[in-house]
């Protein structure tokens, strides 16, 4: 995307309700230590008075003004695909896009999501048990979550969702990308945590807007790990209590990283430094 020659770069990110966002920090960051002029900016709907019906007009406008891509999040990860020229193959799979590479007249969709949290949880729970894993939400954020959890090896997988129909239809579609795992929507989370080496947990659940805890604290036993999407904060109640219950626990900020650092990859040609772009998380979240 970017060479010697080419040493300025505008990006960003479409959402709702996104002014809190860390993702433009993270990537002007990195792009100001690599030697860029790297301007990212916030396409939030909320503040624009509009919708994900606008997509077509928000991302002719971000072409018109020579944005080299946009991350994508809430409520337009599915949305957005059909207003794109191409999937990549992750993308697809998932069904949901996070990152529009602009190049050419043309507009990419990858997801990012996915190996963000592969990424994180390689490096923040080596050697974790993949036998049997319960995960808690089946939205946006779960489809991508439990694709990383089956491509690290997880052989059997249950999915919880409020919406009764999220889970079946997760598993449903997961099932077909990976015929050697056992993946199921679950029905008794009490039997599935007795069963479960660990729990990832996908769902807003632990939020400042949405406080407490995703599942009665007693599920939780010193052998479980647990993994949280949430990042802010970062030590959800969750987490909270699955430290003082001494399991292993991954907080949500790895995920938030890694996805940035592939999204900066993929806009900019340049590999990040993904420690680098870590430490400068964890300088902002305390």
């Amino acid at each position: 995307m970017t060479d010697t020659l080419v040493r300025s770069l505008k990006a960003g990110l479409i959402g709702a309700g996104i002014q809190a966002s860390l993702t433009p920090a993270m990537h002007m960051a990195e792009g100001a230590a690599q030697g860029l002029d790297y301007e990212y900016e916030l396409i939030d709907l909320n503040m624009l008075g509009a919708s994900e019906k606008d997509l077509s007009r928000l991302l002719a406008d971000a072409e018109k003004r020579g944005l080299a891509g946009v991350n994508i999040t809430h409520p337009c990860k599915q949305a957005v695909i059909p207003h794109l020229d191409e999937l990549a193959a992750e993308a697809r799979s998932l069904g949901a896009v996070n990152t529009v590479v602009l190049k050419g007249g043309r507009r990419y969709g990858h997801n990012t999501d996915w190996w963000g949290f592969a990424e994180s949880f390689r490096r923040g729970l080596p050697g974790a048990d993949l036998s049997s894993v319960v995960q808690l939400g089946a939205g946006g954020a779960g489809v991508a979550t439990a694709y990383a959890a089956l491509s690290l090896g997880v052989r059997h997988l249950t999915v919880f969702d409020r919406e009764p129909e999220r889970a079946p239809s997760l598993a449903r579609m997961l099932s077909g990308y990976f015929p050697n795992a056992e993946i199921m929507a679950g029905t008794d989370l009490t039997e599935a945590m007795r069963a479960a080496a660990g729990l990832i947990h996908a769902t807003p659940t632990g939020m400042a807007k949405y406080p407490g805890l995703p599942l009665d604290a007693e599920l939780l036993e010193r052998r479980h790990w647990v993994a949280e999407i949430v990042y802010f904060p970062l030590e959800t109640a969750l987490l909270k209590e699955a430290r003082r219950r001494g399991c292993l626990t991954l907080d949500g900020g790895g995920m938030a990283v890694f996805q940035a650092v592939g999204a900066f990859r993929l806009f900019t040609g340049l590999e990040p430094d993904a420690t680098r772009m870590l430490g400068h998380f964890r300088t902002m979240t305390g």
